[in-house]
């Protein structure tokens, strides 16, 4: 006695999310190369970290479209899920692509420590400016979307980051001309990797759980639990286990114990309101009386 709820209430990423992706890769890489050519021609270690660091915006962008596009595509006899679990590995990736980043940019920021290059603080500075309009408006377009997917968060994140980044490095290049301090440079970088390691760490850790079927942290386990406990249809409750679709959609297993096989609809009915109200409306639930459980190989 078993049934599968398949209603689809949850957050699904507009289609119209592809377009601003290609849009936000288009203006990002127009910056990294005005700002790497700045960067070079100006001795700064700042402005090419901070262009390092966007490029790897820019393949994380790549790769978020990537995944948007493959969740998007019909299931099959081999993917029975579809696509979906790509918008996972692709949070997983952009995470791992922003750390070995935040790795380079820390080697050359301690070796520009040790050895300070002569860096022209205005060039630094209109760049960078020029870096918080791009960053600030890459950042907007995502803003509405960033909570209805992991990957949309992490770009917004990224980009919100970003503008506060280029906001730090106007205000070096402002210093270095006041005092002619070379090694501010060099710190704003090692300021810039501190800031992208905050920023990373959540997205990285929410990935990695995701990838082995954890929980989902938007979804209130404990609250699921009262809520099956408390149901009036239903006598006990085993062998739950909540996982990841994908970084917007959820799916749930139940084993319901009922008293009488006439309460099993009710049961199956109040076990679905209850996921559906915690964030997962893909929900199999399989129902049995109280002096017929299943064994614990059934179960499994």
């Amino acid at each position: 006695m078993s049934e599968h709820s398949g209603h689809h209430h949850q957050h699904h990423i507009p289609e119209s999310i592809s377009g601003i992706f290609i849009l936000c890769i288009i203006l990002n890489l127009i910056f990294v190369a005005v700002e790497a050519a700045v960067g070079f021609m100006s001795n700064s270690v700042g402005l090419l970290s901070d262009a390092g660091h966007n490029l790897s915006d820019v393949f994380s962008l790549l790769i978020a479209l990537l995944a948007v596009r493959m969740s998007m595509m019909k299931t099959n006899r081999k993917f029975t899920y579809g696509y979906k679990k790509s918008t996972v590995l692709a949070s997983l990736l952009n995470a791992v692509i922003l750390l070995a980043a935040v790795g380079a940019i820390i080697v050359e920021s301690i070796s520009r420590l040790n050895n300070p290059l002569h860096v022209s603080g205005s060039a630094i500075s209109w760049t960078a400016g020029a870096g918080i309009l791009i960053n600030g408006l890459t950042a907007w377009l995502l803003m509405r979307d960033q909570d209805k997917d992991l990957n949309v968060k992490g770009a917004f994140l990224h980009m919100a980051m970003d503008t506060l980044v280029s906001a730090g490095v106007v205000v070096s290049g402002i210093v270095i001309n006041m005092t002619g301090i070379q090694w501010i440079d060099p710190a704003v970088s090692l300021f810039i990797a501190a800031i992208i390691l905050v920023s990373t760490f959540n997205i990285l850790k929410q990935s990695i759980f995701l990838s082995m079927d954890a929980v989902p942290d938007s979804v209130d386990i404990e609250k699921i639990e009262k809520g099956l406990a408390s149901a009036d249809a239903v006598k006990e409750w085993h062998h739950i286990h909540i996982w990841a679709i994908s970084t917007t959609e959820n799916a749930a297993t139940v084993h319901l114990v009922i008293g009488n096989p006439a309460d099993m609809e009710a049961a199956k009915r109040q076990a679905r309101e209850i996921f559906r109200s915690a964030g997962v409306n893909h929900c199999t639930i399989e129902c049995e009386t109280a002096g017929n459980p299943c064994s614990e190989h059934e179960c499994r």
